[in-house]
């Protein structure tokens, strides 16, 4: 067993699955625990362990949620997707609370404002079926074990999300980390990197936004940068 050395790392997942499913099946926690690291596992309200409320109003909480199962100490955190989202909104509201921070999947959508497309998404969610292939991919999540499609729902459906702005960015002076595939429906983070205090960029070239957790570009760039290889 590696002795602990570093702060402790909390990982947040996307939208519609887990820790287990993104983080520990995929070897990620495994790989932190060989290189000293304590791993701090949150699910998001709605996913994995969770409890999964079905009336939209009850997530208004969900970054305070999060923040509460964070350590008093400062942590390096990496989030992708939905995660990524949540990091960088608490981030930008409490800085002290962090290290290094490690965003992928996210970009341009984070500024977008689209409630054709969120009823959209909100409704294949709901009922399972989209012929378009990324509200398919939204569809079929609720599918994955564990998930409730109702509570799924609801969190999209969550009345006055908080809302992304570069001045909200402007707060977060951790040193950040983004991580885009060159074919993310999410992307391109152009926008993102120029808001951020202190960022750097890795492009991971051919992967699209469903394939960038396992993918090994993001595994050795947030390791790296969070200083936190296996031994």
């Amino acid at each position: 067993m590696s002795t602990i050395s570093g702060p402790p790392v909390v990982l947040l997942h996307g939208f519609g699955t887990s820790f287990a499913i993104t983080w520990d099946q995929s070897g990620w926690a495994a790989l932190l625990s060989d290189a000293g690291r304590r791993v701090v596992p949150i699910d998001l309200l709605g996913h994995g362990r969770a409890p999964k409320p079905t009336d939209p109003d009850e997530y208004g909480a969900v970054e305070t949620l999060v923040m509460e199962q964070m350590p008093d100490e400062p942590v390096d955190a990496i989030g992708f997707s939905m995660g990524a989202r949540v990091l960088l909104v608490l981030a930008a509201e409490d800085p002290s609370r962090f290290n290094r921070l490690v965003v992928a999947g996210v970009g341009r959508n984070l500024f977008e404002d689209d409630q054709v497309r969120r009823k959209a998404v909100i409704n294949a969610v709901r009922t399972g079926r989209a012929d378009d292939p990324e509200l398919a991919y939204f569809a079929r999540l609720p599918e994955s074990p564990g998930a409730d499609r109702s509570a799924l729902a609801a969190f999209l459906a969550r009345p006055e999300p908080p809302v992304i702005t570069e001045e909200r960015l402007a707060g977060v002076t951790v040193p950040v980390h983004v991580v885009m595939g060159d074919q993310d429906f999410a992307g391109p983070p152009d926008r993102l990197v120029a808001a951020l205090p202190d960022v750097t960029l890795t492009t991971l070239t051919g992967v699209d936004h469903f394939a960038t957790p396992g993918n090994f570009g993001f595994i050795d760039a947030a390791l790296e940068f969070i200083d936190a290889q296996p031994f």
